[in-house]
C-alpha cells in the first residue's frame, strides 16, 4: 500500500484502439493497487469509465472524468473534481501524447497545424494542467507531479513536433521542481523507450499499413535489454515508484525506462 491515503489524477486513464495495455491505464490500476483513489481523466469518458470500473471491479477506489487536455477549462475542471470528491490533489500524473496520429512529420514535412495540434497535447496541456494543480499542492504543503515525456527527447527521431515537445517537458518539469521545491511539491519525469502499447506498435501498424507482429519484431530488435520492447506496466512501476513516499527526496529528475536505449551509444 504504498499510495495509501492519496489522491491521484491521471491524465491519458483511457486508451486508444489496439492490443495489451496503454501506459496511462496500467498506471491508473497500478496506483490503485497500492492504495490510491484514482480520477481516472480522457478525453474520451467511456474509456476513461472502462478504467475506473476495472479499479472498483478489483476493490479499489475510482471515478471517472472527462477532459480535453487541450482546454485549460477543462484541466481547471478536473483538479476542482478531485478537490470537490475528495478534498486534495496529491499526484498528477500527465500520460498524454500523440506523434504520427497527430499527423508528425520531418523537418521539411511539418505542417503549422499539426505542430500546433501536436503541441498543444502534449506540452500545453501539461502546462495547464500543473497551472491548476499547484495552488492545491502548495496550499497542502505537499504533492508529487509527474509527466510521461519519451527517450525521443534524446535520440535520433525523425519527426519533429513529438521530439521538441518530449524535450521541453523535461526542461519546464524542471523549472516546476526547483521553482516549488520549497513548497514540498516534487516533479519528475519519465521517459520511456520502445514500448508494447496500442499507441506505439498498432498506430504505427494502421499507419504504414504493416502487420502489428511486423512492426513489434522491428521494435524489438532494437532493444538492447533481451532485445525485447517493454511494458505498460515497466512504466507505471516506475511511476509508482517516483510518485510513492520512497522517492520522497527526488525532484527534478528524468528517468529512462528504456531497456538501455539511451546508454547505446555507437
Amino acid at each position: 500500500m504504498r499510495l495509501a491515503n492519496k489522491i491521484a489524477i491521471i491524465v491519458g486513464a483511457g486508451q486508444g484502439p489496439g492490443e495489451g495495455m496503454g501506459n496511462g491505464r496500467a498506471t491508473a490500476l497500478r496506483f490503485a493497487q497500492e492504495g490510491a483513489t484514482v480520477l481516472s481523466v480522457d478525453r474520451d469518458l467511456a474509456s476513461a469509465e472502462e478504467t475506473a470500473n476495472l479499479i472498483i471491479a478489483a476493490g479499489g477506489i475510482a471515478a471517472a472524468f472527462a477532459a480535453d487536455v487541450t482546454r485549460e477549462a477543462d484541466m481547471a475542471a478536473m483538479i476542482a473534481e478531485a478537490v470537490r470528491r475528495w478534498g486534495r490533489v496529491d499526484v498528477l500524473h500527465y500520460n498524454v501524447g500523440v506523434s504520427i496520429a497527430g499527423g508528425d512529420a520531418s523537418p521539411t514535412e511539418i505542417t503549422e497545424e499539426a505542430f500546433d495540434r501536436i503541441h498543444a497535447i502534449n506540452m500545453r496541456g501539461l502546462v495547464m494542467a500543473v497551472k491548476h494543480a499547484l495552488p492545491v499542492m502548495r496550499e497542502q504543503g505537499a504533492g508529487c507531479i509527474l509527466a510521461i515525456s519519451s527517450a525521443a527527447a534524446k535520440h535520433n527521431y525523425p519527426f519533429v513536433a513529438y521530439k521538441a515537445t518530449k524535450a521541453a517537458m523535461i526542461a519546464y518539469m524542471q523549472q516546476i521542481a526547483i521553482q516549488n521545491a520549497r513548497f514540498g511539491v516534487r516533479a519528475n519525469v519519465i521517459l520511456p523507450g520502445l514500448m508494447d502499447t496500442p499507441m506505439a506498435v498498432d498506430t504505427r501498424a494502421r499507419t504504414s499499413n504493416r502487420s502489428r507482429a511486423e512492426v513489434a519484431a522491428e521494435r524489438d530488435a532494437k532493444v538492447p535489454l533481451r532485445a525485447k520492447m517493454g511494458t505498460a506496466w515497466d512504466v507505471a512501476n516506475a511511476a509508482l515508484f517516483l510518485a510513492s513516499d520512497e522517492a520522497n527526496f527526488i525532484t527534478g529528475v528524468y528517468l529512462p525506462v528504456d531497456g538501455g536505449a539511451l546508454v547505446n551509444v555507437v
